[in-house]
């Protein structure tokens, strides 16, 4: 009987579609131990803990988002955020735009902009993928660079069986749009979300909220005529979520019961009056789960390394 009490406790811990290897057949007076995932414990009729399953999977996986870094920059804001992010260790970094001040036709000061910016980069200890903003491309001069830079605009990838989309929101920049879509990145959409019909999850990032985006300078443009429209429809019917930054408060929405994001700051001009106004540094950290993904704010000032006190040894 003390035997199958034990065997009843195991099963129970582990539940029945739990894959425990359990070792060492329990006896009048001895315990099983579990063992799973570089796990291995003893398990009694009573024990010290919940249950045995571990929260990791191994198509699970985390990633930050950073915002708007411009747009009046706050010096080491940025910096800083890098510091958070290498202490939690993602598989990568992406952006949401606004990298650099630009706004200008000057080369050179161009040049001294992403020379600075990158020299941050270079502190990541994971992939930083870019995302162009209308700081970033403010004119043709800038658009050029940013090719020339950086090779592409907008682009995608697949990790873990999820697609990344970045797209351009400044793909044809005039002072007189407030966004621009050219047919050439929609059609490149249709044809990557074709082509990838078997992903688990599709991740959006661009950097204005263009889908919030009602008034226009030009009355002629509109979310059709602009191109949102059409790539939107193009992701019905598939589980995504959106995120964006520009306006430097942050806002969540639900679209097509879908969940679209536009982030606060990561440096920009901010108020920072706080949660309620949604105004606040931070960067977003993801975890996606076998069937969607888990987001968090984590704020700039929430995360400290290891040596937030040190005493002496045998001190308090």
């Amino acid at each position: 009987m003390r035997q199958l009490a034990i065997l009843v406790a195991v099963i129970g811990l582990l539940g029945a579609a739990a894959t425990w290897k359990v070792t060492g057949a329990p006896t009048a007076g001895a315990p099983a131990t579990a063992t799973k995932d570089g796990l291995s414990i003893r398990v009694e009729a009573k024990n010290p803990f919940t249950h045995l399953e571990i929260n990791r999977r191994p198509n699970s996986f985390q990633f930050a988002i950073v915002s708007d870094r411009t747009g009046g920059r706050r010096p080491g804001v940025f910096s800083k955020a890098v510091e958070k992010i290498n202490l939690l260790q993602p598989e990568f970094v992406i952006s949401v735009g606004d990298l650099i001040e630009g706004y200008s036709e000057d080369p050179g000061a161009w040049a001294l902009e992403w020379s600075e910016f990158e020299s941050k980069l270079t502190r990541f200890q994971m992939p930083f993928f870019f995302c162009p903003g209308n700081h970033d491309i403010a004119n043709l001069p800038m658009s050029k660079e940013w090719y020339r830079k950086f090779g592409r605009s907008y682009y995608d990838f697949r990790y873990q069986d999820c697609l990344f989309v970045v797209l351009n929101t400044e793909d044809e920049p005039k002072k007189d749009r407030e966004y621009f879509f050219k047919p050439e990145q929609r059609a490149w959409l249709k044809q990557v979300l074709e082509n990838n019909k078997d992903v688990r999850w599709t991740f959006v990032f661009l950097h204005k909220p263009v889908w919030s985006i009602t008034k226009h300078k030009d009355p002629a443009d509109n979310s059709t005529t602009l191109g949102w429209d059409e790539i939107e429809a193009s992701l019905q019917g598939r589980k995504h979520t959106v995120f964006s930054g520009h306006n430097h408060v942050y806002a969540k929405s639900v679209r097509n019961g879908m969940d679209y994001y536009i982030l606060a700051t990561t440096g920009g001009a901010s108020t920072l009056t706080g949660l309620k106004d949604g105004k606040f540094d931070h960067f977003c950290w993801v975890t996606m789960k076998d069937s969607e993904p888990v987001l968090a704010n984590i704020l700039l000032d929430g995360v400290e390394d290891k040596n937030i006190r040190v005493v002496p040894s045998g001190g308090r």
